[in-house]
């Protein structure tokens, strides 16, 4: 027992002032470096009596609680304001205060209403999956077992100071970091969520004599927020609260900020282009219509309305209502989307970083390989369900027909402290994952531990410990007493004086030997994990204590290989990835040899690419990192700050980075990506809190499926912004070219606030609704930076508003100059010319290169339903005699409405043209 001694820097628990505390810097905290009697110096604690009760009190004051700071969460009326933070939000806003200024009440209050209808949705959509980082502190265990002045007491985790010693068994969460001071020789503790490591890490006393220790490589150690699996043990704390590991990862979270998402950028910068543009145009009609000699009040009010109908005032609606739909149609696809943007923004990712373990990976130990004296069985299925067939040479072979196989499978089940449990059909494993993988290797042969365990009563055991690599389990059978016994093939084999073969028991020869010990290195070399079996039969049973005379003479029964293995369907989806120019990268806390090997298995790594582990990664700087980067698709044995450090470089280099992500760990560069995706079956509360989006299946696959929506979802924002724009443009020049040509104003202000409410509300809906495009993941990812408008699209938006303007001008010029029907006649004619045509426009933004025909006009029957209301509503003001004084209008006769509806058609003809013509057709937009 060491003694209590004073802190030889006396500077972890200073009287007045916490900034003195010793750093992550400080050699003295590297506690893996300290064995357990110099720990009890350096916290001046008792490794058998812990720390007093006044004395844990006193630093409880010092070093606070041990609990996670909270960063302070969004608030619901804070979420609802969010919705107003854009630019053409406000521009709305400022049309309807000029609508209203004019009395244009009913204009005012339709802007209005989109503007707050707008902010609903987001809202409702935001508030629904918004809660606080509390996830964080619910991973922390609520109680610990510890020892306070020599006496074993129960109290609140967040008690809990350094020096404190505390007691561990399996199924405990762990309350704080702390450093091993005793434990039984089958300690161990899974850290999955922290460290990606795939399987439980069996933990030692052994001091580390290194300053550099990556996380999941520190034996003597355990972790705030894993969880024992076997054994027992007694720690001594040594770090609390945010100084813990899982605390240095909430503050990680907490740093990181939020930025605009490229579809939130693209708009804004979009929204700023088109008001400049508005009042340039409507600028130049106020001063043509003085020129000519128009009243300035009448212009005034003319242009002031043309304004207003200009900007497309229900872009932020109905792209915060394609983004909404959007997020239901993902739902059934297993994506839950916690904020609209990221919808989009999944549609122009370039990379996705992923999490192996739980996430390329199904974090569930399988057995591929059975090696025996005469023959090697691949064995099929993955995960804990007992599924799977039994093949030599490809070929299905009868388990019950292999006496090899059944001895290596019974020892593997009858040496194994796990069960298998089956809740909802969902299959999993009571204890350690890899003993669980033996046993549902045994089960797809047809053999359970319940059966085989009831004719094989156990009697004893002899743990596995690290020193000797094995463990056994006596029990009795019906010649007397067996011991099976599992470890390291090469330990084990030493071990061994005879091997089974054809049921038999032989003299193990020296070839055999290096026969499994060939065997043993081409497994390892594909990155799965070997255990070997052997038994010994007794006449009385032995005394285990005597583990070198019972763990001797043994004949051996086989080796069985396994691995985590990689999800078939997220094979096929980095294959869609690559197809559609996505880079996917590996980034975990396995090791580099696991790592790759999975990665080659789906596709991720080749020959041309490099696998980096986190200290290599630790000894580059950062222009060798980013040389390297794009060559380098898996990470291996990687900290929290390692992942964020790749994400951040590909972000720099310009990438939209999706980072996938289930354990805690993953749960800082979640948050950094562009976009962070959490899994929801596996992921911990804290990933999910911090991501934008959650699978619900822990399907990689899902993921690309949300991609294939995120770019369906961008191609009709597109769609409806090009369907608004050239309709706007169209109203534009039927005024500007009016003026010009020194006609009578062909539309009053009020008729062009109501061709701009029945046109860009509706129609713009539906198209916000079109089918996704079969081959849309036949493209590469489009530029964060590129325009919603480009060239090509902004010179077939003026063109396609020119077809626009060009029905409305010639409707309002034959009514008015050879019809001589007079003015109010004409402006209906021009009116009606207007809004058909744009409704007849709508179909031709479905699809820029594709014909109408061969895409189906039934295909999208929402579109069909919206012009057909549109219609409706317009022919409604026309006969409808209280609606004719409000708008100024007179009845048409029928013969009067096929010829506009005819001449109306125009701009779907000539697109119809363009699309059949090759050499135009390639010239278009693509979508």
């Amino acid at each position: 027992m060491a003694r209590p001694r004073p802190l030889r820097y006396n500077a972890y628990f200073p009287v007045d002032d916490r900034e003195d505390f010793p750093r992550k810097d400080n050699p003295m905290t590297r506690w893996w470096r300290l064995a357990p009697d110099d720990l009890a110096g350096e916290l001046t604690t008792d490794l058998n009596a812990g720390l007093t009760a006044a004395e844990a009190a006193r630093r409880l004051a010092a070093t606070g609680p041990n609990k996670l700071q909270e960063s302070k969460g969004r608030t619901a009326i804070g979420i609802f304001f969010e919705q107003f933070a854009d630019f053409m939000i406000w521009v709305l806003i400022g049309a309807a205060l000029v609508s209203g200024f004019l009395k244009e009440w009913v204009d005012a209050v339709a802007i209005i209403a989109i503007v707050i209808l707008n902010a609903c949705l987001g809202f409702i959509q935001e508030h629904r999956a918004e809660k606080s980082l509390q996830a964080l502190r619910r991973m922390a265990a609520p109680s610990a077992r510890a020892v306070r002045g020599g006496a074993h007491v129960q109290m609140a985790a967040g008690d809990l100071v350094p020096g404190d010693l505390i007691e561990l068994e399996a199924g405990d969460n762990i309350p704080a970091d702390a450093r091993i001071v005793w434990h039984t020789a089958n300690f161990a503790v899974q850290e999955a969520g922290l460290t990606g490591e795939s399987t439980p890490v069996l933990k030692s006393l052994a001091v580390l004599d290194r300053d550099d220790v990556p996380l999941g490589d520190r034996a003597n150690l355990i972790f705030m927020g894993t969880s024992a699996v076997a054994g027992k043990a007694r720690a001594v704390v040594v770090e609390t609260g945010m100084r813990t590991e899982l605390g240095k990862i909430a503050g990680m979270i907490q740093d990181i900020g939020r930025e605009q998402t490229p579809l939130q950028k693209r708009l804004e910068q979009f929204g700023k282009f088109v008001i400049l543009a508005c009042f340039v145009l409507v600028g130049l009609v106020f001063l043509m219509g003085l020129l000519r000699g128009g009243k300035i009040l009448d212009m005034f009010l003319t242009s002031v309305s043309l304004a207003v109908a200009a900007i497309p005032e229900g872009l932020p609606a109905v792209v915060t209502i394609a983004l909404a739909l959007g997020v239901q149609r993902m739902v059934k696809r297993n994506c839950l989307i916690r904020k609209l943007p990221a919808v989009e923004t999944l549609g122009c990712a370039t990379v996705i970083c992923s999490d192996k373990t739980g996430t390329l990976t199904r974090n569930e130990m399988t057995v591929r390989a059975v090696v025996t004296a005469r023959r090697t069985f691949q064995v099929t299925g993955t995960g804990y369900e007992p599924k799977g067939e039994f093949l030599v040479n490809e070929a299905a072979v009868d388990p019950a027909a292999e006496p090899d196989l059944r001895e290596a499978l019974r020892a593997a089940v009858l040496c194994n402290g796990a069960a298998l449990a089956e809740a909802g059909g969902r299959w999993s494993v009571v204890g350690d994952p890899t003993e669980g993988a033996l046993l549902t290797c045994a089960a797809k042969a047809g053999w359970s531990k319940e059966a085989l365990e009831a004719e094989a009563e156990y009697l004893d055991e002899i743990p596995f410990d690290s020193e000797r690599k094995r463990m056994t389990i006596l029990r009795r059978t019906g010649d007397g007493t067996t011991a099976y016994i599992k470890g390291a093939p090469d330990i084990l084999l030493d071990r061994c004086r005879m091997i089974l073969e054809g049921g038999r028991e032989r003299q193990l020869e020296k070839a055999d030997a290096a026969e499994i010990l060939k065997a043993t290195t081409a497994l390892s070399e594909q990155a799965l994990r070997v255990l070997a079996v052997a038994r010994r039969r007794f006449a009385v049973k032995p005394d285990a204590a005597a583990a070198d005379t019972v763990e001797s003479e043994l004949t051996f029964l086989g080796l069985l290989a396994m691995i985590d293995p990689p999800r078939e369907e997220a094979r096929e989806a980095v294959a869609k990835c690559r197809a559609s120019g996505i880079i996917t990268v590996m980034i975990t806390g396995d090791h580099k040899a696991t790592a790759v090997a999975v990665g080659r298995e789906l596709g991720m790594a080749d020959a041309d690419t490099m696998a980096l582990t986190g200290e290599e990664l630790d000894g580059l700087d950062e222009a060798e990192f980013e040389r390297r980067v794009d060559h380098t698709r898996v990470y291996a044995r990687v900290a929290p700050e390692h992942k964020l450090r790749v994400v951040r470089a590909w972000r720099k280099k310009g990438a939209i980075v999706a980072m996938t992500g289930d354990g805690v760990n993953d749960a800082p560069a979640v948050k950094e990506a562009d976009i962070g995706v959490a899994m929801g079956l596996t992921g911990t509360d804290v990933t999910k809190e911090v991501s934008d989006m959650i699978i619900t299946d822990d399907n990689f696959a899902s993921i690309v499926a949300a991609v294939e929506e995120g770019r369906g979802i961008y191609d009709n924002i597109k769609k409806f912004i090009h369907y608004l724009l050239s309709c706007n443009t169209g109203e534009i020049l039927v005024m500007f070219v009016s003026s010009l040509l020194g006609w009578p104003v062909p539309l009053l202000p009020i008729q062009i606030l109501w061709v701009n409410l029945i046109t860009d509300g509706l129609p713009a809906l539906a198209l916000g609704m079109e089918p996704v495009d079969p081959d849309i993941m036949r493209r590469p990812p489009r530029r964060a930076d590129e325009p919603i408008v480009d060239g090509a699209r902004g010179r077939l938006i003026l063109a396609q508003g020119a077809f626009i303007a060009i029905c409305s001008l010639l409707a309002f010029a034959f009514v008015l100059f050879v019809e001589k029907e007079g003015i109010d006649r004409a402006r209906t004619a021009a009116l009606i010319a207007l809004a058909s045509s744009q409704l007849f426009h709508a179909f031709n933004c479905r699809c820029q290169r594709t014909s109408l025909f061969k895409l189906g006009l039934f295909s999208n029957r929402k579109l069909l339903l919206a012009c057909g209301v549109s219609l409706l509503l317009q022919f409604g003001i026309i006969y409808v005699p209280f609606a004719q004084k409000v708008f100024k209008v007179v009845p048409l006769g029928a013969l009067d409405i096929a010829v506009l509806l005819l001449l109306s058609s125009f701009p779907l003809w000539a697109m119809e043209l363009i699309k059949a013509i090759p050499g135009l057709r390639r010239r278009l937009p693509e979508a």
